[in-house]
C-alpha cells in the first residue's frame, strides 16, 4: 500500500504526476465520447458520481490528492457530456461549453482550494482550445459538421478528406507552432516542484498524444 500511495495516491515524482495527467485527459476522449453518443443522459448523470467520489476521497489525507484530481475530471466530464450529447453538430459551441467550469476553477485557485483538480481542468481546456484554434485556422470546421451527421461508414472518408486539407506548408507549420507551444508549457510545468503543475503538464502532453493518434489514423 505504501508503494501505491507514493506512486498514484500521493505522487512525489514529476514523471508520475505527468503520467496521471496524460491518462486522465484521455478518459473523456476514449471512454466518455462513445458513451455519450449512445446514452447522453447517463453520461451527464455520471458527473454526479465523479463529484461524490471526489468529495468522499477528499475527506481523507491519504486519498485527498485523488479526490482533488477527480474534481477537475468532473468539470471536463460535465462539459463533454453536454457538448457531445446535444451540441456536437456546431463546433462554435465547443469551447464555450467546455469552459463551463472556468468560474469555479478561477475562484478555487484564488482561494487556494482544489489546485490539482483545477489545474487539470485548465490544462485540458487549454489543450482543447489550441486544437480548436488549429481547426479554425485550417478551415476544418465543415468537415467537423459533416462528421457529426454522417453514418459511421462514411466517417473515415471525411476524416481523410480533412487530413488532406492540412497537408500543406501552412498546415504543417501551424501544427508545429501549436505543438511547440504545448510542449513549452508542459516542460515548464514538469520542471516545477508543485504537483498540480505536474498534472497540468500531463494534460498538455496528453492532448498532443491524442491529436497525434488521430493524425496517424487519418493518414492510414
Amino acid at each position: 500500500m505504501n508503494l501505491i500511495d507514493q506512486l498514484w495516491l500521493n505522487p512525489r515524482s514529476a514523471w508520475v504526476g505527468t503520467v496521471l495527467g496524460i491518462l486522465l485527459v484521455s478518459v473523456p476522449v476514449f471512454f466518455e465520447a462513445p458513451l455519450v453518443r449512445a446514452a447522453p443522459g447517463l453520461s451527464l448523470l455520471l458527473t454526479g458520481v465523479w463529484v461524490a467520489s471526489s468529495v468522499r476521497l477528499g475527506r481523507h489525507p491519504q486519498t485527498a490528492f485523488v479526490g482533488d484530481l477527480l474534481l477537475g475530471l468532473s468539470w471536463s466530464w460535465l462539459a463533454g457530456a453536454i457538448y457531445w450529447g446535444w451540441f456536437r453538430w456546431e463546433p462554435l459551441w465547443h469551447i464555450p461549453i467546455e469552459s463551463i467550469g472556468l468560474p469555479v476553477a478561477f475562484w478555487g485557485l484564488h482561494r487556494g482550494w482544489g489546485k490539482v483538480g483545477h489545474w487539470f481542468y485548465l490544462g485540458s481546456l487549454l489543450g482543447t482550445a489550441i486544437t480548436d484554434v488549429y481547426f479554425y485556422w485550417m478551415h476544418l470546421m465543415p468537415y467537423w459538421r459533416q462528421l457529426m451527421v454522417a453514418p459511421p461508414t462514411e466517417a473515415l472518408d471525411i476524416v481523410q478528406a480533412g487530413f488532406r486539407q492540412i497537408q500543406t506548408y501552412e498546415g504543417v507549420g501551424m501544427a508545429v507552432v501549436c505543438a511547440s507551444l504545448l510542449l513549452a508549457l508542459a516542460w515548464q510545468g514538469w520542471r516545477s516542484p508543485h504537483r498540480h503543475l505536474w498534472i497540468f503538464s500531463g494534460t498538455l502532453v496528453g492532448t498532443l498524444l491524442v491529436d497525434g493518434l488521430f493524425v496517424v489514423l487519418a493518414s492510414l
